[in-house]
């Protein structure tokens, strides 16, 4: 798996239900690399299937957390498009102050956010991170 395909499943992920046109013009790349690469993908297992979520399963992340990230050079840019393809990723923001970036996470269990902040810190370029847990929430934007 290259770049390209990571940026694919990354912008898929976000939007399954894109039309090849637009996952082509998001990648820079023609309708017929993205459909030969989507079925690429789905042959050889690295894409199972495609799925709805809903706004109520979304909201029932039983464990979430905030993981805030200090990030060293230039690797803002490659470390963003990791994350984006992260299944557990809710949001992502640009913040100032000691972190970088503050990205927010969702999961079934602790274990599968310990695995996954896991993962997060050893992006190359990762130089630091602090996580909190989420206990409740008093008041949302929804």
């Amino acid at each position: 798996m290259d770049e390209t395909d990571r940026r694919l499943i990354s912008a898929l992920r976000h939007d399954a239900r894109a039309s090849l046109s637009d996952l082509a013009q998001t990648l820079g790349v023609s309708r017929t690399t993205v459909r030969g690469r989507i079925e690429r993908l789905r042959r050889s297992g690295e894409i199972l299937g495609f799925s709805v979520v809903l706004k109520g399963d979304a909201a029932r992340d039983p464990v979430r957390g905030l993981m805030m990230l200090g990030i060293e050079g230039r690797g803002t840019d490659r470390i963003l498009r990791q994350l984006h393809g992260l299944s557990a990723v809710r949001a992502i923001h640009a913040t100032n102050g000691r972190w970088d970036v503050i990205v927010e996470l969702g999961t079934e269990t602790l274990e599968e956010l310990d695995a996954i902040l896991s993962q997060i810190r050893r992006f190359d370029g990762v130089a630091q991170s602090e996580t909190s847990l989420l206990l409740s929430t008093r008041k949302s934007a929804s």
